[in-house]
């Protein structure tokens, strides 16, 4: 019978889901969750909120409206706000990034890539 140690466990999980880090200076580095590593309502959230990201027009009126950027750069401040460590990390990414899309979007994509193996997923916690 094989027997595993629970740090052994934890390691292979940080091995395998660990967080996409940030370096923001010297001194600062945010880290980004892996889904996996989220609550379930996170997970939840982060599902609907890459959605919304997703869908490159609403509807309205029965007329599909393009999305203006800065609702992009909003949902990514949402993103960013769910996946980081904790808040004050988050709102210290969302200031260095100064409202650039272009930063939010590459951040983004990285995230993605980084954390493939271990997509968000809606069963339990």
């Amino acid at each position: 019978m094989a027997t595993m140690t629970l740090d052994f466990i934890r390691e292979a999980a940080e091995k395998k889901y660990g967080s996409l880090d940030i370096e923001l200076d010297a001194n600062t580095t945010v880290k980004l969750l892996n889904p996996l590593r989220l609550t379930h309502a996170k997970r939840t959230e982060l599902m609907a909120v890459q959605k919304e990201l997703s869908a490159e027009a609403e509807e309205v009126d029965g007329v599909k409206v393009e999305k203006p950027d800065e609702d992009q750069g909003l949902v990514f401040d949402q993103i960013f706000r769910l996946i980081c460590e904790n808040e004050i990390a988050a709102e210290k990414l969302i200031a260095s990034l100064g409202g650039d899309l272009a930063l939010k979007a590459v951040i983004f994509d990285n995230y993605g890539e980084a954390t493939e193996a271990g997509e968000a997923s809606a069963s339990q916690d």
